[in-house]
């Protein structure tokens, strides 16, 4: 097969061997949902060079998802919840019951948040965070807003929603990985959409990454 020749999906086995090596993997949610494939990596393992892939590569928000234990120890909050303001109110989503959005953050290190410099290093802190818990000082560490999303899970991941925040969780906790990950969407230059099922395997047959339908995640880790 040549390489331009998307291959089948890699198993679930080999996507949580990849990520249990710190290599980012390919999840695609569902046709009937976002219809979405996220570039996710484990957030201890994100360096500049992986922050300019997303942005490059994927083209999507840059996140870092955190399991519902790990926000409830730092007192994150949905974002809905805590915005004053109309536009919160009658949130209305045609993918799910409610958005996974938690603060925006820096580090304090960081200069402006927003150079793959300083995302990095505030997505590795995160990792951090999530690593250490309570006797981490998280603010004294953040500072908000920022330039890095924060996603709260659902507290029983794959049970509660199938969304990418979960799908990464579930992945890092399979894999031995923190509880903290980072999810970008991968987004199509010529269309603006979604970028297909197809294509995003090409890109992962491309670049010798793992590429797992969600619903195969589902059935193993859910």
């Amino acid at each position: 097969m040549s390489r331009s020749e998307p291959q089948h999906a890699s198993t679930v086995e080999d996507v949580i061997g990849a990520f249990g090596r710190n290599e980012p993997v390919l999840v695609h949610d569902a046709a009937d949902r976002e219809g979405e494939t996220d570039l996710i990596y484990p957030a201890g393992a994100v360096t500049p060079d992986a922050v300019a892939q997303m942005r490059n590569d994927a083209g999507g928000l840059i996140c870092v998802a955190l399991s519902d234990s790990v926000c409830e120890t730092f007192d994150l909050p949905f974002a809905q919840d805590i915005i004053d303001h109309p536009v919160s109110s009658n949130l209305d989503l045609a993918y799910d019951d409610r958005s996974s959005f938690s603060l925006t953050v820096n580090h304090r290190d960081t200069y402006t948040g927003i150079t793959d410099d300083d995302r990095s290093l505030t997505i590795r802190k995160l990792a951090d965070a999530a690593t250490v818990g309570e006797e981490f000082d998280f603010a004294t560490e953040f500072h908000a807003p920022g330039h890095v999303h924060l996603l709260r899970a659902a507290p029983n991941l794959l049970s509660d929603r199938q969304g990418h925040t979960e799908f990464g969780l579930a992945l890092a906790d399979a894999a031995g990985q923190p509880p903290a990950v980072v999810v970008c969407e991968m987004l199509d230059d010529e269309t603006g959409a979604a970028r297909s099922p197809t294509s995003a395997r090409a890109y992962a047959q491309h670049h010798d990454l793992a590429f797992i339908e969600g619903r195969d995640l589902i059935d193993r880790l859910g």
